[in-house]
């Protein structure tokens, strides 16, 4: 089906200042490394699609000139040792940029073997635009010139978070629950250090965490939840896991608030539908239903295409910041396109958001919603068909979710332009 772009140009004129034309015409491919086969894959495939959106967007619009980019799915089957061979064929395919987002321990397999591969292969570098995952350590003991973050790190989203709870008198109990990988440690890590400095008071009842991507009746959990007294739970779960939980939840009537980070995801509304109203919320970087209805024309149109619902503006940035790095640095090597990413400030559709030189973690607004039913005024847009959406609850500046960093980045000579 063929995307009328004309529709779509309120949206992505907010990028018009960064256009400019290019001496040379490339087509920049784009290695987009994660699960596309089991249980993580709707989600996968879905990315994939919001990616090929953007990028096709992009190219009728010249936001990198006469250049053009191409993103290609590859599947890493959610694994990080799959993760290093399938970056190996697309180096070997002779790609020179690498995304990926669904799963922290991938990312750092991932960023390992690039950062060696790099060293290696003066002349060949390869840059990795990690979109959603969100371990802390990749920016900060992990952090790396050739990593370019692009969602907000987990400890933004928990700073984000925490301070919204802390407003709240009638939350007195809290539970986490998550998966048990890198990601999970640092989500529980972070709730309880910030909500014992800012809300002292509220009661940790309950800490699980879970094997990833294998349980697949999470009763068990919900009913030592129950048990707990909770009145809240706090979760970074994602895909079929956050799915799941909320099902679980759903059909064991607990009255429990959930507080989540990718509650939006593919799959999970349909998973709440009704039972989820006014009880589970979701930190992130952007709601559709924002203060302006800001990117309802992709999301109008994606709709169209995919019959699906656009919700990573991940990938929005991650192309508006290649687009006008490659016009500023009249190249697309990926060298001199790295250096000029570095400090770069673009519009997004959250707003003005900044790629921090210091260690390469984007900079941006973040929202609070809540799952409600469809109102035609601040809930216009739904979910999955299920007739409920989104929220918004409060819109978080910058610079309030912001965290300093330890990153001591080590950066190769800039090349001359």
């Amino acid at each position: 089906m063929t995307i009328q772009f004309r529709t779509l140009a309120a949206a992505v004129s907010i990028t018009a200042a960064f256009v400019a034309p290019v001496a040379s015409a490339e087509n920049v491919k784009i290695a987009f490394i994660d699960p596309l086969s089991g249980p993580f894959a709707p989600v996968g495939q879905g990315l994939l699609h919001s990616y090929q959106m953007i990028a096709d967007i992009a190219n009728q619009k010249k936001w990198a000139g006469n250049n053009t980019f191409e993103i290609v799915g590859f599947d890493n089957k959610a694994s990080p040792q799959e993760s290093l061979t399938v970056l190996k064929s697309a180096i070997d395919q002779g790609y020179r940029y690498v995304t990926q987002g669904n799963g922290s321990g991938a990312a750092l397999a991932l960023l390992e073997a690039i950062n060696k591969y790099n060293e290696r292969n003066p002349g060949k570098e390869v840059v990795y635009i990690n979109y959603a995952a969100v371990d802390p350590d990749l920016t900060n003991s992990k952090c790396s010139f050739w990593q370019f973050r692009t969602d907000a790190n987990s400890d933004m989203k928990m700073e984000a978070l925490t301070t919204y709870m802390a407003k709240d008198p009638g939350i007195k109990k809290v539970y986490i629950i998550g998966q048990n990988y890198s990601f999970g440690h640092q989500v529980t890590r972070a709730a309880k250090e910030y909500l014992k400095r800012k809300r002292p008071d509220i009661q940790i009842v309950g800490d699980d965490l879970h094997p990833i991507a294998t349980v697949k009746d999470f009763s068990p959990y919900v009913a030592k939840i129950k048990a707990s007294g909770a009145d809240t739970v706090i979760t970074g779960n994602w895909g079929a896991d956050l799915a799941l939980l909320i099902k679980a939840a759903k059909d064991a009537d607990l009255k429990a608030n959930f507080y989540t980070y990718y509650a939006s995801t593919t799959g999970v509304p349909t998973a709440m539908g009704a039972a989820g109203a006014d009880r589970v919320k979701y930190v992130g970087y952007w709601n559709v239903n924002n203060e302006g209805f800001v990117g309802h024309e992709i999301v109008d149109a994606y709709k169209k295409k995919y019959n699906d619902d656009y919700y990573a503006i991940a990938t929005y940035t991650g192309i508006a910041l290649l687009s006008k790095a490659i016009n500023d640095a009249k190249s697309t090597d990926p060298v001199k396109v790295a250096f000029a990413m570095e400090g770069m400030k673009v519009k997004s559709l959250n707003g003005e958001v900044e790629m921090r030189k210091s260690d390469h973690q984007l900079q941006q607004p973040l929202y609070i919603a809540t799952w409600a039913k469809t109102n035609g005024k601040d809930v216009k847009y739904d979910q999955e068909n299920t007739g409920y959406g989104w929220k918004t609850n409060q819109k978080i500046d910058a610079y309030l979710a912001s965290q300093p960093t330890s990153c001591q980045m080590k950066r190769p000579s800039s090349p001359s332009k």
